[in-house]
Formats: C-alpha cells, sequence, structure tokens
C-alpha cells in the first residue's frame, strides 16, 4: 500500500532524518576524537541554546519565511556562540530547490574560459545560487547530458559556449530545466547572452582596411561553431565592400596549437597582408608560427583577435583584438537564469553586448 504524506508532514520527517543522521555522524566523531565533537553544530542544537523550537531556528534562516525582529536576533545570536551555518543541501531536502545551476561547457582548453568560469561562479554565489561545472568536451548525446544533470536536480543551465550542437540546450529546455545560451547564436526558442558576432567581423575588416592592408584573410576556430560562421560572414561583407580580397581557413580547435599550425601551414604558401583570427588564443598561436618563421609583427604581417582575453595584453604577445564584455555577458546571463526561474513561461530573449577595438602592438598604425 502507498502512502501519500502531506507536504508539511513530509518536511518534517525529512529533517528528522537529517537530523539523526547527522547526530549518529557526530557520536562517531566523538568516540574517534577524544568525546569533542569536531563537526559543526546542528539546527537542534541552536533551538536549544536559543529556547525556542526548531521550527522557529527554520524560519529564522528561510528567506522570505515570517519570523519576529526579536525572535530573529535571539536565534542568530545563540548560532553566531554555536558556530551554526545552516546545511543547504538539507535544506534542498524539503524544499525541494537545490538552487544549482549547471555551468556547461565543451571549451576547457582555450584559457579564456578560465576568465569566464571565474566571473560566472563568483556571480552565481553572489546571487545566492550555486554552481556545478560540467565538462561535455566528448560528449555527443544531448539525452546522456540531460539525465547526468538531472541526477544532481540542477535547476537551470547556462550553456557557455558557441560550438556545443544546437540540441544541447534544446534537450535541456525540452526536459523542463532553465536554459540560458551564453556565446550562443540567437535562435528565438532559447535565452542568449552575448555579441553581434557578424558585427564584430565587419568591425575587425573595417579595421584592417582603414590600416592600409587590402589582401586580408580569416583563420576559424571550429567550422562548426556559430562564432567562426557569423564572424567570417561579417568580415567577408565587410572586406568586399571596401575593396579587399579575403581568403579563409579553420582550425581545428579555439585552442594555441591549433592556431599555431594553420598559420605554419598558411605562411608555407601564398599569404594574406593580415589576418583577423575568431579568438585570442588562436591569434597568439598565429604569432608564435609567424616569429618561427621569421616573421615581424606587424611589419611583415598584421594580426588582430577578439575576445581581449587577460593574456592578450601580456608584454610579449601585446595584441591588437577586439574587447568582448565578458562581466556584462556574464551578468546577463544570470540576469536571464533568475528571470526564467521566477517566470518559466516567458518568451525567450536575446541580449547582445557591444564590442570595441582595444589598439595594442600587432597592427601597423593607421596612416
Amino acid at each position: 500500500m502507498t502512502v501519500l504524506l502531506a507536504e508539511p508532514r513530509r518536511s518534517r520527517i525529512l529533517e528528522r532524518i537529517h537530523e539523526k543522521a547527522f547526530a549518529d555522524v557526530r557520536k562517531d566523531v566523538r568516540a574517534h576524537d577524544g568525546g569533542k565533537a569536531t563537526l559543526g553544530v546542528t539546527l537542534s542544537d541552536v533551538a536549544l541554546r536559543a529556547g525556542v523550537s526548531r521550527a522557529a531556528v527554520s524560519r529564522t534562516f528561510t528567506a522570505g519565511a515570517s519570523v519576529s525582529a526579536k525572535m530573529r536576533a535571539r536565534v542568530e545570536a545563540a548560532a553566531q556562540e554555536l558556530g551554526y551555518s545552516p546545511n543547504l543541501l538539507a535544506r534542498s531536502l524539503t524544499t525541494r530547490k537545490t538552487q544549482l545551476v549547471g555551468l556547461v561547457s565543451n571549451n576547457f582548453h582555450n584559457p579564456v574560459f578560465l576568465q569566464i568560469f571565474d566571473l560566472f561562479t563568483k556571480g552565481l554565489q553572489e546571487r545566492g545560487l550555486r554552481p556545478l561545472l560540467v565538462n561535455l568536451s566528448d560528449e555527443t548525446d544531448p539525452a546522456r547530458s540531460v539525465q547526468m544533470l538531472r541526477q544532481y536536480s540542477v535547476e537551470g543551465v547556462i550553456v557557455a559556449t558557441s560550438h556545443l550542437p544546437d540540441g544541447f540546450a534544446r534537450a535541456f529546455r525540452d526536459a523542463g530545466v532553465a536554459v540560458v545560451h551564453a556565446f550562443g547564436r540567437p535562435t528565438g526558442q532559447t535565452d542568449v547572452v552575448g555579441i553581434d558576432n557578424v558585427a564584430a567581423g565587419q568591425m575587425a575588416a573595417q579595421t584592417l582596411i582603414a590600416r592600409g592592408y587590402r589582401h586580408l584573410g580569416f583563420m576559424g576556430g571550429p567550422d562548426n561553431a556559430s562564432t567562426s560562421q557569423d564572424r567570417l560572414a561579417g568580415f567577408t561583407a565587410a572586406a568586399r565592400a571596401m575593396g579587399g580580397m579575403v581568403s579563409h581557413s579553420f582550425a581545428g580547435a579555439y585552442s594555441f596549437e591549433a592556431g599555431r599550425v594553420e598559420m605554419a601551414h598558411l605562411l608555407a604558401g601564398p599569404r594574406a597582408e593580415a589576418y583577423f583570427c575568431a579568438d585570442d588564443v588562436l591569434t597568439i598561436g598565429a604569432l608564435s608560427a609567424a616569429q618561427a618563421a621569421g616573421l615581424h609583427v606587424p611589419d611583415d604581417l598584421g594580426l588582430i583577435g577578439l575576445n581581449d582575453m587577460h593574456m592578450a595584453a601580456w608584454a610579449n604577445i601585446n595584441l591588437t583584438t577586439i574587447h568582448q564584455p565578458f562581466d556584462a555577458i556574464v551578468s546577463g546571463a544570470i540576469d536571464l537564469m533568475q528571470d526564467r526561474f521566477a517566470d518559466p513561461s516567458r518568451a525567450a530573449q536575446t541580449r547582445l553586448f557591444p564590442c570595441h577595438i582595444v589598439d595594442r602592438g600587432t597592427l601597423r598604425a593607421q596612416s
């Protein structure tokens, strides 16, 4: 026979299960620690010290719960004396709200994502959410990815890459998980935050033409990445409209080694006067290949990247690049995630932020 419990009773039972399990662990710790408990105190310990019910302590540490100022002060004083911190995992058992957000990417070989993940993890934590970093570098099955994330009871997923197939974001959304795609191509079906990659490609071409280059080259990352495709489209259209000639190629990945190998291949034949590489790490690899070939940048070859990652400003790199506003993109992605939590049925939104040129030392001066 199956017995269905009312929600308040279910919550009380789960709370007692947690308290009992934790108490057993504390007894084991005392047995191996000279009778002194070294694990944190429990909700019951705080209730006993404050002289209130466990429910009062629970309400004090539950956002939005009703509790008087006098009661709150009393409980918080007891908690501070005992060094108590609420157990968020235990609370998720009763509220069924984990506040977990899966931060999904398949671009871990690109150092710029260390910068991006740093911003995302800090930003999520500052808003009371908990990031779960997920590496999908070798994953090809959206259904398997959804199953894995649902095992962790994530409430939302931020897809932070441009070349995870569209099916992944769609699979998360269809499974009822809130999804935001950072650095993706707008589809009208999923929340997207990033830049206008076509406009960024146009900006690169206009900058090179203004510096006097006429034979231009484009080096993209993977040819299936929407960023590579859109930046090439904008670059080619703008360059040809201004009388430039364009050649293009794609590296196997957004990585230093892929950029170095592809540029070495390009330099073995007729080369362009300047290259727009679709990512800074590719451009740094291209710079290494040019230097190994005995070329001086920018006198013999011009290079411009995109991202303005921290490494681009290093003195031995000094890369001219297009600044992608990571702070705004990350903040916007978290905003949309919280909006989606508040209104799961709202229409998908797209937020694109402007870029600008950061002029350093890999292009000749404008004449």
